[in-house]
Order: structure tokens, then C-alpha cells, then sequence
């Protein structure tokens, strides 16, 4: 069975026109892309290595990656993000290989084959996000890194990230987040050990309302991203 939520799908699908308009529904992907960059490349350097984006959407991660220099494949089940993802190399000049691809299929056919796997903002739209862990574990090479990144499950990630994010501030559509797919960080740590990634930075991501900014510190109540090693 395919690890994917149809409604999920549809959902974003029928946004991805908008993908890369920097003041859509996506102005929050706009806005915290250069921080989650940043972070990825201080961790693993990526110029020069291979890299892949699972759930790459419409491109935004993946094209900023090539940007610095790494050869990035991206993979999603939606055609539509998919089909805006290679029009906007058209006009902007990188190079991205995007494929239409589960994580769990794309394990199969290129087992251990990359520098560094990126699943970011993914793992809270999937029936399985478990199985999506151990295949970025599969497809990174030994002593590669693979980078995550998600939503909380506490009463203060419901109220910022739906009721906040979602019904007062409206910087995302109503129902972009399911609260019970929220995953706790010792619930994606233990999902990565269980893998072979051995986890080393934990590090929150955190909005402030009053000049629009985004940060990177020690609050995970909400936001977070996890970097993590393969140890064999």
C-alpha cells in the first residue's frame, strides 16, 4: 500500500500553481528556506555532493540546494507540484532531477546512494511517517546525513501551528495540518535509531508575529528539525 494520503495530495496539488509565488500559501517555505539551508549545508557541506529532496514539492529546498553547488534529485507523488517544480527550472537555470517516486519505491531501486537525504515538512502529511524514515535511511550511504524536519504534538503546537497559523494569522489554508499527525521529537528519534541514524542536533524553529521573522534556537515546542547520521 502506497504510503500517501490522497487528500494530502489533493490538497497541495491543487495549489501548486502557487508554488513558487513568495506571498501564497507557500510564503512560510519562502521564508524559512534560507535558515533550513543554511543549517543543512554548517552540517554537511553539500557542494559537491549528491543529495536527495524526498517530498521536494515545487522545488523550493532542491533548487537552493543545486544553487550551492550539489546535484539534487527530487522526489514527490504529486504531478502537479512535480510539473510546476521542472517549469520553474526554465526560468531560473538549475539543474534538478525530478522524479515521480515514493520514498519506500525509490529506496528499492537506489539503495545507499546518496551524500545526504532531506524530508522536510513531510513527515506530518503521511499515514506512515516511520516507513518514510527507515527508507532515507536506506537510501543514504554509510556515515551520510539525512535531515528532518516536522511539527510537535503538545497543546502549544495546536494552538500556534493550527489554531495560530492556520485560523488567526491565515499564514497557511485552513487545514493544511492534521494535530493527531503531529510527531513528538523522541517518537522521531527513536523511528531514526531504529533506522541506523544516529541522531545529533536537535534544533526548534520558531516564528515571531512582530517583525515576521523566522529563527533557528533551543525552542522545539513547535517547529523543529532533527539532523541525523548513518552509522553503517
Amino acid at each position: 500500500m502506497l504510503n500517501a494520503d490522497q487528500n494530502e495530495l489533493d490538497k497541495f496539488s491543487q495549489l501548486a500553481h502557487r508554488w513558487w509565488d513568495p506571498n501564497s500559501e507557500f510564503k512560510p517555505l519562502h521564508d524559512i528556506n534560507p535558515l533550513r539551508l543554511a543549517w543543512i549545508d554548517s552540517h554537511a557541506g553539500i557542494s559537491g555532493k549528491t543529495i536527495l529532496d524526498v517530498g521536494c514539492g515545487g522545488g523550493i529546498l532542491s533548487e537552493s540546494m543545486a544553487q550551492r553547488g550539489a546535484t539534487v534529485t527530487g522526489i514527490d507523488l504529486s504531478d502537479k507540484a512535480l510539473g510546476v517544480a521542472k517549469l520553474h527550472l526554465l526560468e531560473s537555470g538549475n539543474k534538478v532531477d525530478y522524479q515521480k517516486s515514493s520514498a519506500e519505491e525509490f529506496s528499492d531501486r537506489t539503495p545507499a546512494c546518496y551524500d545526504v537525504v532531506t524530508c522536510m515538512e513531510m513527515l506530518e502529511h503521511v499515514p506512515n511517517p516511520a516507513s518514510i524514515v527507515s527508507a532515507c535511511s536506506v537510501l543514504v550511504k554509510p556515515g551520510g546525513h539525512v535531515f528532518f524536519s516536522t511539527i510537535n504534538r503538545n497543546a502549544k503546537a495546536y494552538l500556534l501551528a493550527v489554531v495560530g497559523a492556520e485560523y488567526i494569522l491565515k499564514m497557511l489554508p485552513k487545514g493544511t495540518h492534521d494535530y493527531a499527525k503531529f510527531i513528538k521529537p523522541s517518537e522521531l528519534s527513536r523511528w531514526a535509531k531504529s533506522a541506523l541514524l544516529e541522531p545529533d542536533e536537535l534544533i526548534g524553529m520558531t516564528f515571531n508575529p512582530l517583525n515576521q521573522r523566522y529563527s533557528l534556537g533551543h525552542d522545539t515546542d513547535v517547529n523543529y528539525l532533527l539532523h541525523t547520521k548513518k552509522t553503517s
